[in-house]
């Protein structure tokens, strides 16, 4: 895919530049080591024009994971969102996924990096993982042990955990992986949290173990609104194999279904699911076609 021409602007360090002629460095401690954070983030074009879903929870949370990663963060949050606006309108994106990203300079030591810079940029991408229903299977490979980093930040480095899991995955014929946790629970997708339907409940992962996704608490709070019963328990493959139905959710994926895990396949029909309900409620909620800004 093409993320940018030679037409393409992106932010960087307090300026609008064109993205062929941006440049960093070859010694930094991001490229080097995986050093940096970054957040993923939706624009929608709605009938009250394009509009940032939860835009400042995104950059909280980048905020947040340069914090536990002492990485400075010399940013103002409005701004940025700010920024990020007139970033849409250069490029004259309506519907676009962003991507800030925080990294380190020059630095061939494993100190903390006490220079950064910010790179923001944009490009049309459709849902991360398709429209159709996932053929997923448990990975080999476990989400990152808790005690080992903090899994909770959006750190670059992580991602590799990731690439190898879908590698796996994909290398097997399936569509995505599904990773445990160090207790061999079940943790999350490479890129989206995950939900199980089972007996007209939904369940998912509690915090701790996975990357605390924006979409994830979306969803929760629509499980509210809809007066959906959704409990935060953690749960076996067992557990998942003997769902009624289950999807992914994510600022990339959105809300995707999942067909099957390994050689389970899932009994419920999909549009009769309660992921389906999310589904279509979420995205209503992103473009606006109902209010629920009081209770989002």
């Amino acid at each position: 895919m093409q993320y940018y021409d030679s037409a393409t602007v992106l932010y960087l360090d307090g300026k609008f530049i064109k993205a062929p002629e941006a440049k960093t460095s070859l010694y930094s401690q991001s490229l080097h080591y995986g050093y940096a954070v970054f957040e993923g983030i939706r624009a929608y074009n709605t009938h009250n024009g394009t509009r940032i879903f939860k835009a400042k929870e995104h950059y909280e949370r980048l905020k947040r994971s340069a914090e536990l990663m002492h990485i400075p963060f010399p940013y103002d949050i409005n701004d940025l969102i700010k920024q990020t606006y007139k970033l849409l309108e250069k490029n004259k994106l309506k519907d676009a996924y962003i991507r800030p990203l925080v990294y380190c300079a020059p630095n061939m030591t494993l100190s903390p990096a006490t220079e950064v810079s910010i790179m923001i940029c944009a490009w049309e991408w459709g849902a991360y993982l398709g429209t159709q229903l996932q053929k997923v299977c448990i990975s080999s490979y476990q989400r990152p042990n808790p005690k080992s980093t903090h899994v909770e930040a959006k750190a670059s480095g992580h991602y590799i955990n990731s690439i190898l899991a879908t590698t796996e995955a994909k290398g097997k014929g399936f569509d995505e992986a599904i990773l445990l946790d160090m207790n061999n629970n079940i943790a999350e997708a490479p890129g989206a949290n995950i939900f199980i339907e089972k007996n007209g409940k939904l369940y998912t992962p509690p915090l701790g173990n996975i990357l605390a996704g924006i979409t994830r608490a979306t969803v929760i709070r629509l499980c509210k609104t809809l007066d959906i019963e959704c409990i935060e328990k953690h749960l076996s493959a067992d557990d998942l194999k003997n769902a009624d139905s289950a999807f992914f959710c994510g600022t990339a994926a959105e809300v995707i279904g999942i067909a099957s895990v390994d050689e389970a396949v899932f009994p419920a029909i999909w549009t009769e699911t309660l992921g389906a309900t999310i589904q279509r409620t979420y995205k209503a909620l992103v473009l606006e076609k109902q209010n629920y800004e009081v209770i989002i």
